[in-house]
């Protein structure tokens, strides 16, 4: 992650220090669990205990300009500091031992952490779709208007497909969470199921249960992916934030500073920087998905092919995710909404929003629908000119009026079946009519 977009808690977890004393503490459990099966002497189990404490960084990297190896550097930098019991470190085991399991805690303490910043998201959500839940607005479909929504409806939306990230992240985090202690190829020829158990339990992770040489990558690709589609999530919203800013809707506008400037050249500027810099992010994530694809598929019990890449994309994909998601919370946070403007474009074409209710208003008075849309939609079709209305036009339409009167026009025209419509989603989502409301 470079320095613009990096948190301080990722960072901190996919530290290299962090790493390498991670593969120390594996290394030290399993020792241990020889220990206890009686296979190391007490006095070496002492000894090493005494001996080891934090990894030493810089001379674990000066022995890998020799080696080149990571794995074997770590070790060389460690065991150079004991005597003879030195040798029951890494007794039986594989680089991947270290390395998967290590990486298992690090993607789950990290998915953890992306799914704290998207809890919080979560919230602002769902104040957003209470506080909004009777503000009136258009609904569009292809860009056009559609039919009467409110705001908080369309917040609602937004409020479940986070909710399903929270699931799916979840879920993710559960599978990425398994390590695996079981040797070259994993038949735990050298190293017992037993010792696996108890280096698995100490880190709370589960045991693969099918290991090769590796953790399967499926696992990884899981949780890759399930980070492109909370992207895709974030950028929904993001994406709909810069349609409501444009000038022509002016309906939402995301938090502009009093001393921010929107354009080096137009002062008048506001420009949707944050809800553009998600839309961008989530092209990100969505790469990254691809990369844990790919990865799924090594050669034979293992090679080493995932390897370059997962030193980038995890800490990438987990690293963007959660600043995109605490950069849409603070845009929604204090996200600008004009109700007043939101009224207004939702009567822009005169009540033609409610052509659908007068369509099936004159269907349930025995009209035939194709002949009922002929006449609505001339109607409309006049009232695009500007000469005329829309009401004025199915008031002087004298076959429209052979199915409605002036009266049940009117009452067709309403938005309290949208509202009363929409309370269904809130009650479905357990949003409960007492709390928030506003417009």
């Amino acid at each position: 992650m470079i320095d613009r977009y990096a948190l301080p808690e990722l960072r901190e977890l996919f530290s290299e220090q962090h790493k390498l004393d991670l593969w120390l503490r594996i290394e030290l459990l399993a020792v241990e669990a020889r220990h206890a099966a009686g296979i190391v002497p007490d006095e070496d189990w002492e000894r090493i205990r005494a001996s080891t404490g934090s990894v030493d960084g810089g001379r674990a990297r000066e022995i890998e300009e020799e080696s080149q190896h990571d794995v074997i550097a770590f070790l060389r930098s460690v065991t150079e500091r004991l005597g003879p019991e030195g040798r029951w470190l890494h007794f039986g085991l594989t680089s991947s031992d270290v390395l998967d399991t290590a990486t298992a805690v690090i993607l789950r303490d990290a998915t953890a952490f992306v799914e704290e910043e998207l809890r919080m998201l979560a919230d602002v959500v769902r104040g957003i779709a209470l506080q909004h839940r009777s503000t009136p607005m258009v609904g569009r479909s292809h860009g056009i208007h559609a039919e009467p929504i409110t705001f908080g409806f369309k917040a609602a939306g937004w409020l479940a497909e986070v909710q399903r990230d929270q699931a799916r992240l979840a879920r993710a985090r559960e599978g990425i969470a398994v390590g695996k202690v079981s040797g070259a190829v994993g038949t735990h020829a050298h190293v017992s199921a037993e010792a696996e158990r108890f280096v698995c339990a100490a880190l709370e992770l589960a045991v693969d249960p099918a290991s090769t040489q590796v953790v399967s990558r499926d696992r990884h690709a899981e949780l890759l992916t399930a980070l492109a589609i909370l992207g895709g999530t974030l950028e929904r919203m993001a994406v709909e934030v810069r349609h409501l800013q444009r000038t022509e809707v002016a309906e939402a506008f995301e938090p502009f500073g009093a001393g921010q400037q929107g354009s080096s050249a137009m002062p008048h500027k506001r420009n949707p920087v944050l809800a553009e810099r998600v839309t961008g992010l989530a092209r990100l994530l969505r790469a990254d998905a691809l990369v844990g694809l790919e990865n799924m598929a090594l050669w034979h019990e293992r090679d080493i092919s995932h390897s370059s890449a997962e030193r980038f994309v995890f800490e990438r994909a987990l690293g963007v995710a959660g600043y995109a998601a605490r950069s849409m919370t603070g845009l929604l946070a204090g996200l600008e909404v004009d109700a007043e403007r939101m009224a207004r474009n939702l009567d822009l074409l005169g009540g033609m929003v409610h052509s659908e209710a007068l369509l099936l208003a004159m269907i349930a008075k025995g009209a035939d629908r194709q002949e009922a849309y002929r006449l609505i939609q001339a109607a409309a079709r006049r009232a695009w000119s500007g000469a005329s209305t829309f009401r004025a036009e199915l008031s002087a339409d004298a076959e429209v009026g052979r199915w409605l009167s002036a009266e049940e026009v009117e009452l067709a025209m309403t938005m309290q079946p949208h509202l009363d419509g929409i309370e269904a989603t809130y009650r479905a989502m357990g949003l409960a009519a007492t709390e928030g409301s506003a417009g």
